[in-house]
């Protein structure tokens, strides 16, 4: 059964005056089950002109998510898919085009040169199709795993997603091009926990900390900092939740916002509203770096377990906040106003325990580097059995939420549990991370760390486009290697975190000039930067070098509030000895889809009254 399709020439009209169509599913010919109930509760703009727009939902007890895709503005077709890094090149994708008379929608890929080709397997299964009054919509889903190599897996972490606009038919899927189109990439987190919203204060009051009417400058990077402050006598509080405000219109405009808690030791600090990077910015705001709120573009409300809560006023508390926001502005749009922010949600009846936040990884020193030239290379930290046996309660802590960070080449963060030697448990990973996409993500399962417990934080780094050895160190052209972890009861451990013995590092550097002609400077007076850049960087000192970081003794930063380390021996430090590895999960195909399409599926275009 078909619905009559126009004439190539009414088509042909159509597309020539750019007139927008719609589509009239066959629904006869669509299979698959219908979409969960729920609605679609995470929603992100594709594109910065607002014309794309996704919802999602996930369930997890099918394995599957369902995509609407809002079209505001269709002219001869849509792509959508994801892709490792948000490449158009080896994307796994599904279209919607048109050869001027007929219109399809299949699952697809596009190969090392952008070129399109249908995929013989069709796991992006469209459900239904209308048109709403802000444009057509497209429901369709696809499972997290297909075991088909031109697909892409879906996991936990962040996902580049990708786009491209068609703007004129094709005859054949093969015909299409992604260098040819209008294209771009929007990174989110898909899998979101699915976790029940827990009981909330009656006497629960907000606080926004908004940007103040900023102009927005036209540039396609700025992150602009506000300082703020509480009200005069702001007794002790617990934070509850928090949600982003984004103000109207600007909703592809706002990449991502972080509210900071300044250093308690300054009794005051200068008012300040502008580009963080401006020579005007006072030298203090450098000391607002305790976080209290972080949103990310596809992020929802943050709510604290119904036991803890973060404290934040009252004594040996700052008042003085400032917030942080990312403006992508990839159109350079001027004359744009915004007053976004994060509303926080807060009670003067204490909760049973303080929420904390801990620092995991390595130490922001330059002795941890990455060889230029790499495309994977590996550093680890540690927070140690014997940091963890002196620092934590008996009863131990509960990690609820994580947030990592690097610098520009982190391309993956792992942190993974281990107790007695065996790793037990992931806390978190994120296996397609973007310094450019950071958040706090709540985990599915709270995870709880004992006495006695390691925890093992990795970094892979892609070097490939550096001449020189990057550093561990503050600058955004070093590196870190950090999971801030959130977590309750509060406890005096604010860091634990390691960084390769100084002295085995120099023993490397004589070993290099042992074995080279070229001379790496080990006089005192050489920095540890000045060091690595004379490096010859030959296989050899690369493979020592990442053989030094696996078995050399370490230093550990076992560090309370006050930035002073627990009572105790911590330098020279052996690493933990793991004798048995996670192994890395079994990918689960999904049962034959003797229902799913076996080519794309037909879609008939035509005229309808809106």
């Amino acid at each position: 059964m078909r619905v009559p399709s126009p004439s190539v020439r009414e088509a042909a009209s159509m597309y020539g005056t750019a007139v927008a169509v719609f589509l009239v599913i066959l629904v006869a010919a669509l299979q698959g089950s219908a979409p969960p109930e729920s609605p679609f509760p995470y929603r992100v703009p594709l594109d910065p002109e607002g014309i794309l727009e996704l919802s999602w939902n996930v369930s997890y007890v099918q394995e599957t998510v369902h995509f609407q895709l809002l079209v505001r503005e269709l002219k001869a077709g849509v792509l959508f898919g994801m892709s490792d890094r948000g490449e158009l090149e080896n994307a796994d994708l599904v279209v919607l085009w048109t050869d001027g008379d007929s219109a399809y929608f299949g699952d697809a890929w596009s190969d090392q040169k952008g070129q399109i080709h249908l995929d013989a397997q069709q796991d992006y299964q469209l459900l239904r199709a209308q048109r709403t009054r802000e444009g057509l919509s497209l429901l369709f889903k696809r499972p997290f795993g297909t075991c088909d190599p031109k697909d892409y897996l879906i996991e936990d972490g962040t996902v580049h997603l990708v786009y491209g606009l068609l703007e004129e038919p094709f005859q054949s899927l093969e015909a299409i091009n992604v260098s040819s189109l209008q294209t771009g990439l929007q990174r989110v987190q898909l899998l979101k926990p699915n976790i029940s919203i827990p009981a909330l204060p009656s006497d629960m009051r907000t606080m926004e900390i908004r940007a103040p009417d900023v102009l927005v400058p036209g540039q396609e990077t700025t992150y602009w900092c506000y300082i703020t402050e509480l009200p005069d006598g702001f007794s002790r509080h617990h934070i509850v939740m928090y949600e982003p405000i984004v103000t109207e219109g600007n909703e592809a405009l706002v990449h991502h916002m972080e509210v900071f808690q300044c250093a308690a030791e300054f009794e005051s600090f200068p008012h300040f509203s502008g580009p963080c990077d401006s020579k005007m910015k006072p030298e203090r705001l450098n000391y607002c770096r305790h976080v209290l709120a972080a949103w990310a573009l596809g992020a929802k409300a943050f709510y604290y377990p119904e036991e803890a809560g973060l404290a934040f006023g009252g004594p040996g508390s700052s008042r003085f906040l400032r917030l942080e926001v990312h403006y992508h502005n990839p159109l350079m749009i001027k004359g744009r106003r915004d007053s976004s922010g994060i509303r926080l949600y807060y009670t003067a009846t204490l909760r049973r325990f303080d929420a904390g936040i801990m620092e995991l990884g390595l130490v922001y020193t330059p002795v941890m580097a990455i060889p230029p030239r790499e495309t994977a290379f590996i550093l680890t930290g540690y927070c140690t059995d014997k940091c963890t046996q002196l620092a934590l309660p008996p009863s131990g802590i509960h990690i609820f939420a994580s947030q990592l960070h690097t610098h520009l080449t982190g391309r993956k963060v792992v942190t993974v549990l281990a107790r007695d030697g065996r790793e037990k448990e992931v806390v978190n990973r994120d296996d397609h991370y973007s310094p450019h996409f950071q958040e706090i993500r709540m985990l599915k399962k709270v995870v709880s760390v004992h006495p006695g417990d390691v925890l093992i934080t990795s970094c892979t780094y892609n070097t490939g486009d550096r001449k020189l050895a990057t550093v561990g160190g503050f600058g955004i052209l070093e590196e870190m290697c950090v999971n801030y972890v959130h977590y309750y009861p509060l406890t005096q451990l604010e860091l634990c975190k390691s960084a390769v013995d100084p002295g085995f590092l120099q023993k490397y550097f004589h070993l290099v000039n042992r074995f080279n002609s070229e001379e790496v400077c080990t006089c005192p007076q050489a920095s540890v930067p000045e060091q690595f850049a004379s490096v010859p960087w030959n296989s050899f000192n690369r493979q020592v070098l990442k053989a030094l970081y696996s078995f050399a003794p370490i230093s550990m930063h076992c560090n309370k509030s006050s930035a002073v380390r627990f009572q105790g021996e911590w330098n020279l430090q052996p690493l933990p000895e793991i004798i048995s590895k996670l192994e890395e999960p079994t990918r689960h195909c999904p049962a034959s889809q003797g229902q799913s399409p076996a080519g794309p599926t037909m879609v008939s275009i035509g005229r309808g009254k809106g």
